[in-house]
């Protein structure tokens, strides 16, 4: 189409997200496959059909918002309309897991000894690196908002700064929940304790991983200068994203790790 009168994005013809499904499908394959027969072969291989998928999509994404000028005010607005959904899908998703989390404890059967944490579960401590991730997430929260600021004032260096900082915190505070995995008294099959615990914080830890390298990504295209002070819907997308896992770190921290305990 050579003359567009409208000012809506329509998506040219793309292979990606049937090669995305097809990762993801393998990757869940791989995984039933490494948990009964000690293969992670098909895992691996269906991960890095979808780094590769990520990789091309996001280029994709790059080139028509940035280069091709396709994100017109309307199309940004959809866009921020789809991510105020997703982070609301999101809310839900891990509403289900507190649900779990307080049916669980507000009333222990007598199979877990009628108590909470169930017997012989020995909880960690809510004031070492429990307490120590909390500060770190909300440092992060500071750091990406500062940022957000200096980005908004075309302040480059300061914008860069913020967003080194995050992505290292980022990075420091799953390097922390790994180290806190390894050396957990209990596992994800100790009642039912354990499977909330790990199903609500493993799955945090996850959307941290994925924030961090949304964050990671923005940092990598603010180096080459694709933000400005007014177009930058990526990057604030990522910041509403890491708010998001900050506000629901605060609420398994205070839930799991300190009234749980």
């Amino acid at each position: 189409m050579t003359n567009q009168n409208h000012p809506f994005h329509l998506v040219d013809p793309s292979p990606w997200p049937l090669t995305g499904a097809l990762g993801a499908m393998i990757t869940m394959v791989g995984m039933i496959k490494w948990f009964h027969h000690f293969n992670n072969e098909l895992m691996f291989t269906g991960m890095f059909i979808m780094i590769l998928t990520m990789i091309q999509w996001w280029r994709d994404i790059i080139r028509e918002s940035t280069y091709q000028g396709l994100h017109t005010k309307i199309v940004l607005k959809g866009l921020r309309w789809g991510m105020i959904l997703f982070i609301i899908s999101e809310v839900f998703f891990f509403i289900s897991f507190f649900w779990a989390f307080f049916h669980s404890s507000l009333s222990p059967t007598i199979e877990l000894g009628s108590l909470w944490p169930p017997m012989g579960i020995n909880p960690f401590n809510p004031f070492q690196i429990p307490l120590l991730n909390t500060a770190i997430l909300l440092t992060s929260g500071v750091t990406v908002t500062w940022a957000h600021h200096s980005l908004l004032e075309n302040n480059y260096n300061q914008a860069l700064q913020g967003l080194f900082f995050t992505v290292m915190l980022g990075f420091y505070f799953t390097t922390l929940q790994a180290y806190e995995y390894i050396e957990a008294p209990f596992t994800i099959a100790d009642s039912v304790y354990g499977s909330t615990f790990f199903m609500a914080t493993g799955f945090h830890g996850l959307h941290v991983i994925i924030g961090t390298t949304f964050l990671l990504i923005c940092l990598l295209r603010h180096m080459s200068l694709h933000f400005s002070s007014q177009h930058h819907f990526g990057f604030e997308a990522a910041a509403w994203y890491w708010h998001f896992v900050d506000v629901v770190w605060l609420f398994l921290y205070i839930s799991i790790y300190w009234w749980g305990s």
